[in-house]
């Protein structure tokens, strides 16, 4: 079983298998917990090993990983060694550089994919502008779990699928929906929801005067108060 995913066991000590059987990890073995992943990665190459993870709904949490005691300690003080250095700690000032400027270009790169996608008529190039920085400032920073962090599908459609979530939660009555608890229902309400974003897009897009009460114009001003920006004037926006 080396390698090998397991889960929680039953009981302190130990674990269960894919096929339901309780395991208990041979005597000189040790569980590292998560929380490193460069050492947890040095183990993991290290040898045999026992990956310790949870499955809860679409999601996996990992318990960490059981190896021998004798090679967790002594990575983990070969590992705090190379820390100790001051070649490391310039590499990891290099590394961080290196991901706030790719991050810089990705903030970037999405927002102008939103645009892209909105698509608004010229008459409302300035709401498509805060529109866009409103969405990429929910959807783009790391470790946020967003669609716009996946890079399973084009940014396109990155774009696309953070415009339609956003407007969801900020546009409809769907995070204080009572949606009954049945298979399918949740997405299907999701569905119902995305129409009706369309289609306020679509308004945008070829340009039709406002009209009172449009709700993306109010979610656009809560969300420029809470920044402390000044709130778009409802005029020109159609609702």
């Amino acid at each position: 079983m080396a390698g090998s995913v397991v889960l929680p066991g039953p009981d302190a000590g130990t674990v269960r298998a894919a096929n339901g059987a309780v395991l208990r990890p041979p005597p000189d073995w040790a569980l590292l917990p998560p929380g490193d992943p460069g050492l947890t990665r040095r183990v993991k190459a290290a040898g045999d090993h026992w990956l310790v993870e949870e499955k809860v709904g679409r999601k996996r949490f990992s318990h960490g990983v059981l190896a021998l005691r004798e090679t967790i300690e002594r990575i983990r003080a070969e590992l705090d060694a190379e820390r100790a250095t001051g070649a490391y700690a310039r590499r990891r000032e290099a590394d961080a550089r290196r991901r706030e400027v790719k991050q810089a270009e990705y903030v970037e790169d999405f927002e102008a994919a939103v645009i892209s996608f909105l698509a608004f008529h010229e008459r409302h190039v300035i709401l498509a502008r805060r529109m866009a920085g409103a969405v990429t400032a929910h959807a783009t920073p790391v470790g946020s779990g967003t669609v716009a962090r996946t890079q399973r599908i084009p940014i396109e459609r990155r774009a696309e699928a953070a415009v339609i979530a956003w407007m969801r939660h900020q546009t409809t009555a769907y995070d204080s929906m009572k949606i009954a608890r049945v298979k399918g229902k949740r997405r299907e309400v999701r569905r119902m929801l995305a129409e009706r974003s369309r289609d306020l897009l679509h308004r945008y897009r070829r340009g039709e005067p406002a009209t009172p009460g449009c709700p993306l114009a109010d979610a656009l001003a809560r969300s420029h108060a809470v920044s402390g920006a000044r709130a778009p004037a409802a005029a020109g926006m159609p609702g």
